[in-house]
């Protein structure tokens, strides 16, 4: 684990002790993809546990339109049993600007959903797409989900990787919306020493197409 991250978890605990039980706050170490999560307090929100891995940092973090200044507010997502899950993250640079890792606050908003008057307001969100598109990616967003596939990938020597776990590889990539960036698979292949051609029968074998 980064050791720069520990100086969060207070961070997160005063966080979720302000909020009470319908507050979890996760901090996840990104220079480790597979197994992201650090630190977690009050983890029955999600049900989220040290050692597990990232769900919406692409997707619902760096691809909304929302995200600016390394941080993105009041996303919403299903979590455990179709509850409603109201999240902010915000990733975590190192003095020298690198990122390092995310904090995420995650709320859970049932309880509120019998006070009309106050969900009118909090539960608002908007309607149209809040995913950008391809052309839209900012530098700096690319330079993490670079690292996110570097860090994946770089743990392993791509001539000694069998096919099955080089299509667990680009599973996990491709559950956690790697691929939903341009020019990922070509990285992805480049890196495992492959065609993009293969990439696409690892996606096929991955999803059960083979």
């Amino acid at each position: 684990m980064n050791e720069y991250l520990k100086s969060y978890f207070p961070v997160a605990d005063i966080i979720s002790n302000t909020f009470g039980n319908c507050c979890e706050v996760v901090v996840h170490d990104l220079t480790s993809p597979e197994s992201s999560v650090v630190y977690v307090a009050n983890g029955n929100i999600t049900n989220r546990r040290i050692g597990q891995s990232f769900d919406h940092l692409v997707r619902q973090v760096l691809l909304n339109k929302k995200f600016k200044n390394d941080s993105v507010s009041n996303y919403y997502f299903e979590g455990p049993n179709g509850s409603h899950i109201k999240s902010s993250s915000a990733l975590i640079r190192e003095p020298d600007g690198n990122v390092v890792g995310m904090i995420c606050i995650n709320i859970a908003t049932n309880l509120f959903e019998d006070l009309k008057s106050f969900i009118d307001t909090f539960l608002s969100t908007e309607k149209d797409s809040i995913f950008l598109q391809e052309e839209e990616v900012q530098p700096d967003i690319m330079s993490v989900i670079d690292s996110i596939i570097a860090k994946t990938i770089g743990a392993y020597d791509p001539q000694g990787l069998s096919r099955k776990k080089s299509v667990e590889i680009v599973k996990f990539l491709d559950e956690k919306g790697i691929f939903l960036v341009k020019g990922a698979i070509d990285k992805v292949a480049s890196l495992l020493g492959v065609s993009k051609v293969t990439i696409y029968s690892y996606l096929d074998e991955a999803k059960g197409k083979r």
